[in-house]
């Protein structure tokens, strides 16, 4: 569940049919967390971009090879593990004036829905609970192969990227800024590179 190129898929034609390869994707599947990152991008005082991501999540993924439609994804992210680079910043959006984590320690995602939109790239949708606030989200991803790694484990790849407005989950703390405009965007950007190990 990198950013990636996309491609103009309001004219994408949906694949017709999956190779063997594809197919043999099909099963249940373990996101690693050690070969997975979950990263954030907002505008910080109208002119530059600050990065983060959580360092502790668990999720799963179901890939149907066959008929992408019936995969499904989960994603459980512990707020705490929330890491901008700078300590201070870190505490800031622990409070009570964005996450508030003593109230609500995690984040959560539930697949809705799955789509291939041809070649390479696929779309889940899903709902997305935050702050006690549950809305829907959709997210763009690109298959980005399999692999069997040293230790025997058949693992699949992908990059994904989604937009969203901290404002519809709650998060309305900002400030002004003497020069117009607020300090933090209302867009967040998030950036998602995935590596899942197929369960034996």
């Amino acid at each position: 569940m990198g950013i990636f190129g996309r491609k103009d898929h309001r004219t994408a034609a949906p694949a017709q049919g999956t190779g063997p390869d594809l197919a043999a994707l099909t099963g249940d599947y373990t996101i690693d967390p050690a070969h997975t990152t979950i990263e954030f991008v907002a505008r910080h005082a109208m002119v530059t971009n600050v990065r983060g991501g959580f360092q502790d999540f668990t999720g799963s993924l179901h890939l149907d090879g066959r008929d992408p439609a019936k995969s499904t994804a989960t994603l459980d992210v512990t707020m705490a593990s929330i890491d901008t680079g700078n300590a201070d910043r870190d505490g800031h959006l622990k409070s009570a004036d964005f996450f508030k984590i003593d109230e609500f320690p995690t984040m959560t995602f539930r697949s809705t829905g799955a789509e291939s939109l041809g070649g390479e790239d696929y779309r889940i949708t899903g709902d997305l609970s935050l702050l006690g606030v549950t809305r829907p989200i959709t997210v763009d991803l690109e298959f980005n192969g399999v692999a069997k790694d040293p230790f025997g484990n058949e693992r699949a790849g992908f990059e994904g990227k989604a937009e969203l407005l901290r404002s519809e989950w709650g998060l309305t703390w900002n400030a002004a800024l003497e020069t117009g405009g607020v300090l933090i965007s209302d867009k967040i950007k998030l950036r998602f590179d995935v590596s899942a190990i197929k369960n034996a």
